[in-house]
Formats: structure tokens, sequence, C-alpha cells
């Protein structure tokens, strides 16, 4: 992590990785994962049949266990953006610290995302083929709710972009981007319980509760903090006494 000082605020710090490295990795992910999806049943048809009964499938369960990774990774890059402006950041670990936890977090969050969408590919169950995949509210499955979460997805690319060019578009722009990450994640957690096939489950409803509920509450602290300083702004000029009319 870098050893700048805790003044360092998010226009001043470079992102984590070049634009470079994030597209390279973005396509390397796609490309990667896509052939797994659609080479790997060609291949081994018996993968996508069973782990250790009739019903589980392979590449059904890497989907699911890629979709959850995906959601704690952002809602753990939610946190610590959310640090950084409510300044709990700085307490610890340290603003620069927390500021390129966020940007890395939230890169590989995205990553795992594309995982998610992809490895869908290789189930034989549902049957999504490619446009599905990439084109919102086209899926047979769930339609609705697997279109949330891909319109989600993209907004969260747009979000990971903005890393890039935030000197370039101004902080007014890159904080109105920036606001979306709330949407991408009430998007994510209602495309979860609506299309995951274990949100029922006691474990996850407790993961999203949880979850949640600690980002509810660190924006109710930010909010909060905001309103308190702008009312210190208020009073101090009160407490300031006249000046005296010299004689």
């Amino acid at each position: 992590m870098s050893n700048q000082l805790t003044t360092t605020t998010p226009d001043e710090q470079k992102p984590v990785f070049s634009f470079a490295s994030f597209t390279l990795l973005i396509l390397f992910v796609f490309l990667a994962t896509l052939a797994t999806a659609v080479l790997l049943p060609l291949w081994l048809p018996g993968l996508t049949t069973s782990l250790s009964g009739e019903a589980p499938k392979a590449f059904w369960y890497l989907s699911r266990g890629s979709a959850i990774i995906a959601y704690l990774l952002l809602w753990l890059s939610m946190m610590l953006g959310t640090g950084i402006t409510n300044k709990l950041g700085s307490l610890w670990p340290g603003l620069p610290s927390t500021i390129e936890m966020h940007e890395y977090v939230s890169i590989l969050g995205l990553a795992f995302g594309l995982f998610h969408g992809l490895f869908l590919l290789g189930d034989q169950f549902i049957g999504f083929n490619l446009a599905q995949i990439l084109v919102p509210f086209t899926a047979s499955y769930q339609t609705l709710a697997v279109g949330l979460g891909q319109t989600a997805f993209y907004i969260w690319i747009l979000l990971d972009i903005s890393f890039y060019v935030r000197k370039t578009i101004g902080k007014k722009a890159w904080r109105a981007i920036h606001f979306t990450s709330f949407l991408t994640f009430l998007s994510v957690l209602l495309h979860a319980l609506l299309a995951g096939t274990d949100a029922l489950s006691p474990a996850m409803q407790y993961l999203y509760l949880g979850t949640g509920g600690l980002l509810v509450f660190m924006v109710l602290y930010r909010v909060l903090a905001a309103l308190a300083r702008k009312k210190e702004k208020r009073l101090i000029p009160q407490a300031i006494p006249p000046k005296l009319p010299v004689s």
C-alpha cells in the first residue's frame, strides 16, 4: 500500500492499475472464461453432469460461487468508498490505503461478476447463449431479475473506468457517476434475491441482511457527519465576538 500522507484525496491519487492493465485484465478474464465455459463441456462432457449426485451441475456451482464472491467484493468496495467520504477510512487503515483497496477490490469484483455470467454458458440446464448473457433483459430465465444483474454489471464497468478519467471529467461529473454505485449495489442485491437459487436459505438471508445493514449504517453515518459539519460551520461565525469600535 502507498505510504503517502493521509491528506491524499481521491483526485490526487493515481489508480492502482493503469488503464491498459485494467483493459487487458477484463479482456483476459472474458476470453479465458468464455473459452472454459464453451470448450470444457465439449472436451469433458462429464464435467457438466454431477459433482456428487444426480442433480448438481459443475458450471452452475462455479457460477453461483463466483456470484457470491462478486457480491461480497462489491459490498466491500462500497464500504471502503463510504469510508473515504465519511472519513472513517482515515482512522484505519489510512486514506491512501483505503482508496487503493477501494479501487482494487472493485476491479477484482468486476472480474468475478464476469466469471459469474460466462460460466452459465457451460451449464446445460437453462441453456443460456452468449447474447442472453451479454444483452440485458433477453434471458429466457427470470428475465427481470437477470436483467437487473446485467444492467448493474455495465454500470459497474462505467464506475471502474471512471477511476481513470477522474481528472478529465472533473469532480462533479465523477461524483455523479459514483453515486450510481448505490444503484449498482441495490440492483445486484435484487438480482441475487430474485434469481439466486439459494436466496431463501438462512445463511444467504443472514449474509444479505448483514451486509446491507452495515452499508446502510455507513451511509447514514456519512449523511449525519456531513449535516453536523454544516451545522458547525454555521455556528462558527456566531461564536466569534463582534469587534468593538475603536474610539
